[in-house]
């Protein structure tokens, strides 16, 4: 039986790849969790081209494959498209997270003609340069209190199982997806703090090594501002964002959502866009 990544392929081989992209980055997939939603970013992937592929941690659950084994052929196939871009010239960097810590034994190393790194710096059209990493490192709870962050994780899933029942209640009824998790995050007001604290940390470290900007995921919330004089870029994630990060030919930064319901698509692309010039604009409304 062909996989998912080949069905999809076969059925819209006339749809062609936009134009090719500098960069992409993604984070935060979560394949192995009942939450990841893999088909989307398959259909991502198909549609996009690149000279670098960046996996910016918490690619694969390994926090969840511990509790239980869950691997649908879906989330098989979103590796297997990876590998198939890495075949074919795609630089492709796996960023190690939190969640994928595993990978941290392998810094350095390559799988697959895939690199594994702890973090990357990547140079912009214009010249400057973007510190990549998770972001973990910069999550006070997680380094301080990992039995918080396990709590919080086991807390985080059940809302997504909470968020799918209602959100499959939502399209029969005809409304577009609504995310409960984030919408908990932005009324409250710790979690609202913490994610302020947290891009101003990774901002302030990224200017004490001399970088233009960040980019990094980890807390699931994608934007592109300028915070402190430095480019902050969050390339969000595939579980409710379902956002990428891109840096395209002509050395644009753009985030794109990218929802897809098998035939049905519902896609609003370029929702943020930095422009080349230090300064930073918003194009439309924030996720």
């Amino acid at each position: 039986m062909n996989s998912l990544a080949d069905r999809v392929d076969n059925a819209h081989e006339s749809d062609a790849p936009g134009p090719r992209l500098r960069a992409i980055w993604i984070s935060d997939v979560h394949l192995g969790t009942p939450g990841c939603q893999a088909e989307c970013l398959l259909d991502f992937l198909r549609h996009h081209e690149s000279d670098v592929l960046y996996l910016v941690g918490d690619i694969v659950d390994g926090w969840q494959l511990r509790k239980g084994w869950y691997w649908p052929q879906a989330h098989n196939d979103v590796v297997q498209k990876v590998l198939r871009k890495a075949r074919k010239g795609t630089r492709v960097v796996y960023v190690a997270g939190n969640h994928d810590e595993v990978a941290r034994q392998f810094l350095g190393m390559r799988f697959g003609d895939i690199e594994i790194v702890d973090e990357v710096v990547h140079p912009l059209l214009d010249g400057r340069k973007l510190w990549v990493i998770h972001g973990d490192l910069f999550d006070g709870v997680l380094q301080h209190a990992r039995w918080l962050a396990l709590l919080g994780d086991t807390a985080y899933t059940i809302i997504l199982k909470l968020n799918k029942w209602f959100n499959a209640i939502r399209h029969r009824l005809g409304f577009s997806y609504w995310s409960l998790s984030q919408y908990l995050k932005q009324k409250v007001k710790k979690a609202v703090n913490f994610i302020t604290e947290f891009e101003h940390a990774v901002v302030g470290e990224a200017r004490r090594r001399g970088y233009q900007g960040v980019v990094c995921g980890h807390i699931h919330k994608a934007e592109i501002r300028e915070i402190e004089g430095l480019l902050y870029c969050n390339d969000g994630d595939w579980v409710e964002s379902l956002t990428a990060l891109v840096e395209t030919a002509d050395g644009q930064l753009q985030l794109i959502h990218w929802p897809w319901r098998g035939d049905e698509k519902t896609r609003q692309p370029a929702l943020l866009t930095a422009p080349a010039s230090p300064a930073v604009t918003n194009t439309a409304p924030a996720l």
